[in-house]
Order: C-alpha cells, then structure tokens, then sequence
C-alpha cells in the first residue's frame, strides 16, 4: 500500500481520534485550568466525527467521551440523562453530515445551539426528575427552578458552541483543502 493511500485512510480518523481524547482530557483538567463548567469540546468533537468520517456510527464519539472521563471523574445518578443527551446529540449530528462549503460553517452554528439547547433541557429536567421533594419541589415551580438554576450552565456551553463549533467546521472545510491540494481522495460517505 502507498504512503498516499495510507494517508487518505487513517487522516480523518487520526484527526476524530485526537480531538476526542482532547475532549476527554479538557473535561478531566478544565476546573483545574479554572475553566467554567460546561465549556466543553464534545460537541465540536462530535461534528467533526461526523462530517470528516461520513458515517452514522460518528454518533458514538460524544459517548465515548462522556463514558471514558466520567470512569476517572466519576459520576452520580445524572449519568442516565447526561449520557443520554450525548447519544442524542450525536445522533442528531447525522443531519449536517453532507453539508459543504459556508453552509458547514451555518450548520455547525446551528448544531451548537441545537446540542446546547438540547442538553440544557434534557438534562435539568433530569436534575429535577431525580431530586424531586429534595433538591426541588416536586411541581411544575420546582422544573421551573431546575431550568433557572442552569441558566449560567446554558449560557457557558452555548457561547461555547457558538465559537467552537463552527471553528471545528472550518477545520474540516480545511481538511479538505488540504486534500484537494495534495491529490487525496476524500472519504466516500458511508452507512455503516
């Protein structure tokens, strides 16, 4: 095999593959960086996956993460719901998968709100769900002030996302550039 053909088969998951376990590790060193809660790269990391692999399984990427550095930062029973959020938000990341040019850019804005929205929800509900009559009243008031009390959680991860996201787009419009440039077939998109 061709150090060409090499290079065309394991670039873009060597590239999935360290932006991942940078996400791993800024979760593990962010608070001791004195980094907000909730500055995270799994979402960049997931956008990536998917448009650079072209493959529905890129899904398993924000997974993965969250897995891997909850196993060394531990976590409670919120797991089921923050883990959840991630398995969607990777599955919802099948959608930008064939987009190009300034279109990537636009769509990985919008993947970034839609992912922070979505984890946001899903995730205080969660926090209300479990801690009901105990964190919070059991009624409508107390998801009311579940919501509240991660509005700075919200405005961090989305802010974030606004900025990270769309930069990850711009790295894979260059990646491709830079295989354009030197003659390198791009990945076919696949479904498996």
């Amino acid at each position: 095999m061709e150090a060409r053909d090499l290079l065309t088969r394991w670039w873009r998951p060597a590239i999935v593959v360290a932006l991942a376990a940078l996400a791993v590790v800024w979760r593990l060193v962010r608070q001791d960086l004195g980094g907000p809660p909730n500055l995270e790269l799994i979402t960049s990391a997931t956008f990536v996956a998917t448009v650079l692999l072209r493959t529905r399984w890129a899904f398993v990427v924000p997974l993965a993460v969250t897995v891997v550095s909850d196993l060394v930062l531990g976590n409670t029973s919120i797991a089921l719901f923050t883990w959840s959020a991630w398995l969607v938000i990777g599955l919802a990341s099948y959608l930008v998968r064939d987009t190009h040019g300034w279109g990537r850019i636009g769509a990985g804005a919008a993947f970034g709100v839609g992912g922070s929205l979505w984890f946001f929800v899903w995730t205080n509900l969660g926090v209300w769900f479990q801690g009901r009559g105990t964190f919070y009243p059991a009624g409508w008031d107390g998801l009311m002030a579940s919501y509240v009390a991660g509005l700075p959680f919200l405005r961090t991860m989305l802010v974030g996302n606004l900025v990270l996201v769309p930069l990850a787009a711009v790295g894979t419009l260059l990646v491709e550039r830079l295989e354009a440039s030197h003659g390198l077939a791009a990945l076919p998109a696949r479904t498996a």
